[in-house]
């Protein structure tokens, strides 16, 4: 790879019935996803849903999850996310499930700094 292009991961984001006890108050049915491919969200048909406020809980983790990170980093090992809230048993499963490689040119007009320039 070069400095014109970088790599992201596929994510698939399933909901999962929780198996703590509590009740799941989502309208999904258990394995309901969408996909994220570098910024865009899929939701595959007959899946046309996804519970809104889930969503806007996970919209902040998904970019990390999309880059290579240190493997003692949480955020590479956690998958399973909690539902926003706590008295849902509903979870959401982050995996990866390929990579995709972009051209810095195709998703932004900012040239690359110099080296040594700051940023």
């Amino acid at each position: 790879m070069n400095e014109e292009t970088f790599t992201l991961y596929d994510l698939k984001v399933t909901l999962v019935h929780g198996t703590d006890g509590k009740p799941s108050f989502s309208k999904q049915e258990e394995g309901t996803y969408f996909l994220m491919q570098g910024e865009n969200l899929i939701f595959p048909c007959g899946d046309h849903s996804f519970p809104l406020y889930a969503l806007a809980a996970l919209l902040p983790i998904l970019p990390a999850k999309q880059r290579p990170l240190e493997p003692s980093d949480w955020m590479a090992t956690d998958s399973m996310i909690a539902n926003p809230d706590p008295h849902c048993g509903t979870m959401f499963l982050i995996q990866r499930t390929g990579t995709r490689t972009f051209r810095r040119k195709d998703v932004t007009a900012v040239s690359m700094p110099e080296k040594g320039e700051a940023s």
